[in-house]
């Protein structure tokens, strides 16, 4: 049977709240004809249109995405004026124009702002998140053993857990409610900027000496 050495058992939590670094746009745009491939954003009619409008506002050209075709057909045949519905994934990498984007996707008779996906840059701050838990940790054991009259020998066992605890958007944008958010697209709840908390949790056991 294994034995196992003297210890006392350390839990920490550290939360710190991030916000998003950037976001993806996810709208879709019902076209009257079909162009496919990446042509789409060059060539097709109704998306050509939001590009451009896009374009011209500062967004580049990189950050269009063309992520999947639907044909319409009417009674299941296929014909010359059957419509096509393009899904686009837009990054908006300086929030700063999020506000801006809305009204232009918003003031695109044929475009539909489905969700917004936030983005973090959060790898850093994780592991920074990381060494203040285990400070916190060091510190708390150093002053148990001091109360308790024992010695720290070293980690017997350590158990990481981290979570998100994301902060629910005030508002998800649908089809026909964004279309009202053409002059101020804040005023119908939509988020412009968005955070979460981030938890890092600690279990630490460390080793001890007998009591003196």
């Amino acid at each position: 049977m294994e034995h196992k050495p003297d210890t006392i058992k350390i839990s920490v939590n550290h939360k710190e709240e991030i916000f998003a670094a950037h976001a993806d746009l996810h709208v879709t745009v019902k076209g009257s004809s079909l162009v496919s491939g990446n042509e789409a954003l060059k060539k097709a009619k109704e998306v050509t249109q939001l590009v451009e409008a896009l374009t011209h506002l500062g967004v580049k050209p990189e950050a269009f995405t063309l992520q999947g075709v639907h044909l319409e057909a009417e009674s299941g045949v296929l014909l010359k004026s059957s419509s096509a519905i393009y899904r686009l994934k837009i990054r908006c990498a300086d929030l700063n124009q999020l506000a801006g984007m809305l009204d232009v996707i918003s003031s695109q008779k044929n475009a539909t702002l489905e969700r917004i996906e936030w983005k973090y840059d959060e790898d850093e701050t994780r592991n920074e998140m990381l060494k203040v838990a285990l400070e916190k940790a060091k510190s708390k054991a150093a002053q148990a053993a001091g109360s308790l009259n024992v010695t720290l020998l070293g980690v017997y066992e350590l158990i990481e857990n981290s979570y998100d605890e994301e902060t629910a958007p005030r508002f998800q944008p649908q089809a026909r409610m964004l279309k009202a958010a053409v002059a101020d697209a804040p005023s119908l709840g939509i988020d412009v900027q968005h955070h979460k908390t981030i938890h890092v949790n600690l279990e630490i056991w460390y080793r001890v000496s007998a009591f003196a």
